[in-house]
């Protein structure tokens, strides 16, 4: 079962916010998210933020709504460019610099993988010695 969550409209630039989804692509949900409390980078807390968002989702989606973060693998992560607002600073002797704000969409998807089943080793029964038919 699959589930995403989508934040739209981040200002924050992509190039730094790749840097930190870069980062929990194909982990654990509850590896990634111990990642992403201890990373010093701003875009963490937000990208934290859908991953929670995309665990609730599955576990919206679930009957039992319960869902352990240890079954959970982070599928797709990826940050997408969004509009860049264009502002203008002054510049000596009557010019202008141009001034990109940019902004992002961080969409992660996650899905629930079943947990590996313990496979018990099979005991051979024991063989009577001396005994003849």
């Amino acid at each position: 079962m699959e589930a995403y969550a989508i934040k739209r409209y981040l200002r924050m630039s992509p190039r730094k916010v790749r840097l930190v989804v870069d980062l929990i692509r194909g982990k654990k949900a509850s590896e990634a998210l111990a990642i992403l409390k201890f990373c010093p980078k701003a875009g963490s807390i937000e990208v934290e933020r859908v991953l929670r968002s995309a665990l609730s989702n599955l576990q919206n989606l679930k009957e039992r709504g319960t869902v352990d973060p240890e079954n959970v693998i982070v599928k797709r992560a990826f940050v997408d460019q969004s509009v860049t607002l264009k502002r203008i600073l002054p510049a000596p002797m009557g010019r202008a610099y141009r001034l990109r704000k940019r902004s992002c969409h961080i969409s992660i998807s996650v899905e629930e993988i079943q947990p590996k089943n313990i496979v018990k080793p099979k005991v051979k029964k024991e063989e009577k010695v001396g005994t003849e038919n």
